[in-house]
């Protein structure tokens, strides 16, 4: 019975992930920017070395001969996809993308299309069904990062150092079937899925990749992917950087808590200040983040990088509400803070204020304002003057990595058109 009824589900065009059902992509897709935060995680044989994952395979990096047999030597037994997930979870985080494949064509799953992969590894373990077994029993939602380019396999066009040498044979309708059927592969295998998370499409052209796009909708008609098949996609993906304020259409910066994506040995961590800020001014620009992690050839997480995501977490229990199922604005974004909404509330994030004045003055936001306070306690006064608000608070109650000003309106504030903070705002 439960078959049968799992079955109708996806005959009726509904799928059935983390306990909540999707009658369309652009439902699943309002879910994901409500999520706001996830995890991303760089991973393979590569991590044996401590180097960047793909790009350091021939050139000066690693001589691609040593760098195709790298998962010779790739046993990463400390591997818990328990822990990971729940790792995710604590961080506050809503979902997790994985590499499945990365430009260097290793797969990370059981395939039937490439002996490349992590079943033919001392390991012989597929960590894609480990963490898709993790992800459901945690209630997390999962998808996969899948290089549309392929530098090892020979029908690619383009091959190492860094997709810079052009095959003198190949066969790029061949690789695109290729591509096509390891995607729908992982859906199969392992979905319902969140994404299809591609990247690096050089010889896909929009045509291509909407071809891409189209076969995988096949298979589950609501999954969500991004803007790197070629094709245009459901929402773009701006890198290392923060996305610009955006409502028009759905964005997420993907951005490393390090310097590099896969596992670097003494790697740099960023501050706690400078993860939180990431965060909070991807959400007031109307974007998720997408944060990522790179394992050890164990399969730990580092301690720095998990430690800073518990940090996150500790503070995401607390404040969280003004980041998740928001939407930003109705200010855009200053140097010194940002604003998300939600309902008839306004939170302003002040992140790095330098001005003598304890008064923040809006711009008139076309409705009144009822209610004026810091969040997690202390008053705002504020007052009207010609059209504009007067907010005025104590400088002592000031936050040292975001102070917020939670601001209840008379009506519906995502009804507020976008606006500057306004000139006035810092003294």
């Amino acid at each position: 019975m439960k078959k049968l009824f799992l079955l109708m589900i996806c005959l009726s065009g509904c799928t059935l992930i983390f306990g909540q059902t999707f009658s369309s992509k652009e439902e699943r897709l309002e879910w994901w920017k409500d999520a706001r935060f996830g995890m991303f995680i760089h991973w393979g044989p590569v991590s044996l070395k401590g180097t960047e994952i793909s790009w350091s395979r021939g050139g000066t990096g690693i001589p691609i001969a040593e760098y195709d047999s790298l998962y010779k030597q790739f046993n990463p037994v400390k591997f818990d996809a328990d822990a990971w997930v729940k790792l995710a979870k604590a961080a506050g985080m809503k979902y997790i993308v994985f590499t499945s494949k990365h430009h260097d064509g290793f797969c990370m799953w059981n395939t039937k299309y490439t002996g490349h992969n992590i079943m033919n590894s001392p390991f012989h373990r597929d960590v894609m069904k480990e963490l898709a077994a993790a992800c459901k029993k945690e209630g997390m939602a999962l998808g996969f990062y899948h290089s549309t380019c392929d530098w090892y396999n020979p029908d690619f066009p383009l091959t190492s150092p860094g997709g810079n040498v052009r095959r003198e044979t190949s066969n790029l309708e061949k690789y695109t079937m290729y591509l096509k059927n390891e995607s729908a592969e992982i859906i199969r295998n392992y979905g319902p899925l969140l994404v299809m998370w591609y990247d690096v499409p050089q010889e896909f052209d929009s045509i291509r990749g909407q071809g891409v796009i189209d076969y995988i909708r096949k298979i589950q008609l609501d999954i969500l992917v991004n803007d790197r098949t070629g094709a245009k996609g459901d929402f773009d993906t701006p890198e290392q950087r923060i996305g610009a304020f955006q409502i028009s259409r759905p964005w997420e910066t993907c951005m490393t808590i390090a310097t590099q994506w896969a596992w670097k040995p003494d790697d740099k961590v960023k501050s706690l200040e400078e993860c939180l800020h990431t965060l909070i001014r991807s959400a007031g620009g109307d974007g998720n983040l997408l944060f990522n992690v790179g394992p050890d050839q164990y399969g730990n997480i580092e301690p720095l990088q998990a430690d800073r995501l518990l940090e996150m977490g500790k503070w995401l229990q607390k404040y969280g509400y003004t980041i998740y199922g928001t939407r930003g604005g109705p200010f855009k974004p200053a140097d010194w803070g940002v604003s998300t909404r939600k309902g008839n509330k306004i939170w302003i994030h002040i992140l790095k204020w330098s001005a003598s004045s304890n008064e923040l003055v809006l711009p008139d936001i076309g409705m009144d304002i009822i209610k004026c306070n810091l969040a997690g306690g202390g008053k705002v006064k504020f007052t009207r003057k010609n059209g504009s608000y007067i907010l005025e608070f104590e400088r002592r109650q000031f936050q040292p990595i975001n102070t917020i000003i939670e601001i209840e309106v008379a009506g519906k504030a995502t009804d507020i058109k976008p606006m500057d903070f306004g000139s006035q705002s810092v003294n």
